[in-house]
């Protein structure tokens, strides 16, 4: 089902759900339509989803990566990792594409590495999926509609899963990261270690090797995404509302991570988004 939005100055979005066997792996999809406008940046924030982007028409300019060490570059389809840090976007040039939220599972299963191997950076399509990452995104860009193209994504990750022939991952990690994302990032790690049944330090070691955070930064950018997502809304709630439902200790609190995770106040940041 897709919820399709077209906001003022011919801008478009769309969203829809992927195919149920899909949604441990890819929890969202998300079609655009950008006018051309003015050169500026866009901050890429951070969430509790790794970013899988296909244009259809454009590249995208990534002008700085989350971790300062990686190159920056230019590219017509991506991944980026999870981070705790922004990154810098270009804009300006017309552009349509489409984004997925991509889980941590996700990226182990459709792209064949951990998403730790990602954590920070911005890598090309083609050096993770080769030819079929470029098969793909020309496959989209000549199909005739948002459904279509849902559906071609539909399929070739399907195909992407059966073929996969890595390990699973320890199900003790995975369990710390359901953990996490049920309890919207605010269990205690030490909490979370106990449940796993494993000390702090030994669940720190095996989740960052796994996912390419801390369990303490992954709670973080989980709770941020989910303050963020509130702050989408057509029915926006206030910045204090979000904070309290967020579970930050106060507005100050979200407006601090707001500085830190974003590089923008809330504010800065709903203005980059008008359209929602």
């Amino acid at each position: 089902m897709t919820d399709p939005t077209r906001p003022e100055g011919g801008s478009e979005l769309v969203w829809a759900r992927p195919a149920p066997a899909l949604r441990p792996l890819v929890d969202l999809y998300s079609g655009y339509r950008m006018p051309a406008g003015e050169p500026g940046t866009h901050m890429g924030v951070p969430g509790g989803h790794l970013t899988f982007l296909l244009c259809l028409d454009g590249v995208v300019d990534v002008l700085r990566t989350p971790d300062p060490d990686r190159s920056p570059g230019s590219y017509r389809g991506m991944v980026g990792g999870l981070h705790d840090r922004p990154a810098v976007i270009g804009t300006g040039p017309a552009q349509t594409g489409l984004q997925l939220r991509l889980t941590w599972l996700g990226a182990r299963t459709l792209l064949g590495t951990p998403a730790s191997a990602l954590a920070g950076d911005v890598v090309g399509l083609g050096d993770l999926l080769g030819r079929r990452g470029d098969v793909l995104v020309e496959r989209l860009a000549g199909a005739p509609s948002w459904a279509s193209r849902f559906a071609l994504l539909d399929a070739a990750l399907t195909r992407l899963a059966a073929d996969a022939r890595r390990p699973d991952p320890r199900p003790e990690v995975a369990r710390a990261w359901d953990r996490l994302a049920q309890t919207g990032g605010t269990l205690r790690i030490e909490e979370l270690a106990q449940e796993i049944g494993w000390s702090r330090r030994h669940l720190g070691l095996r989740f960052r090797d796994e996912v390419g955070l801390s369990p303490k930064a992954a709670a973080r950018v989980i709770r941020f995404e989910r303050a963020c997502d509130l702050l989408r809304r057509p029915t926006r709630p206030a910045l204090a509302d979000t904070a309290a439902v967020c579970g930050y200790a106060d507005q100050a609190h979200l407006a601090r991570d707001f500085r830190e995770l974003a590089g923008l106040t809330a504010t800065e940041w709903l203005a980059e988004r008008p359209d929602g």
